[in-house]
């Protein structure tokens, strides 16, 4: 996959929350659609921020095992055997270079080529630009700034969403009645 422009050269994958057990597994909340793929036997791992950035003198982790618990992952590393190693990496974020991830499926965008995207309606009707992406259940929601500074939630469902345009950074929307006037 080729990145934009302006894609980032990692991508934020998840965050270790604290070690469980004696045994060096971590507990990690996923941060992708993809847990399958990126928490895969052999996957390389960095750790860093929130924002992307890799630690400059951080090991790569190397994922040895996974499984589902409670609403989250339990992880094993290569090399992380104890406890206390597994202490020495809580409260870090995993990420994964962009180029090592699969292409996006037709339809599909990073939530960080949302950002910033202009949002009008299906009548072309300019709503603003989209702040923030919330991974919420039941559904998505994009924080959109109004010109007038107005904030409206769009919800990221296929009900409201009509099309999406990562690249020119354009979402077309079709609100039901009453969903921008909150």
């Amino acid at each position: 996959m080729s990145a934009a422009p302006t894609d980032p050269e990692r991508l934020v994958v998840g965050q270790i929350t604290k070690p469980h057990g004696n045994r060096g597994e971590l507990f990690v909340w996923p941060l992708t659609d993809r847990p399958d793929e990126v928490y895969a036997p052999g996957r390389e791992l960095l750790l860093g921020d929130e924002a992307g950035e890799a630690e400059s003198v951080a090991p790569v982790l190397v994922v040895e095992g996974t499984r589902e618990f409670k609403r989250g992952l339990l992880v094993r590393f290569a090399g992380v055997e104890t406890r206390s190693a597994a202490e020495e990496l809580a409260r870090r974020y995993l990420l994964v270079p962009l180029e090592a991830l699969e292409p996006l499926a037709e339809g599909e965008v990073f939530y960080h080529q949302l950002l910033g995207a202009t949002v009008e309606t299906v009548a072309g009707e300019a709503i603003g630009t989209v702040r923030e992406v919330y991974d919420i259940e039941p559904a998505h929601l994009l924080e959109v700034e109004a010109p007038d500074g107005r904030r409206h939630l769009v919800p990221f469902t296929e009900r409201v969403i009509r099309q999406v345009d990562g690249e020119a950074k354009r979402v077309v929307i079709d609100p039901p009645a009453g969903l921008l006037d909150l």
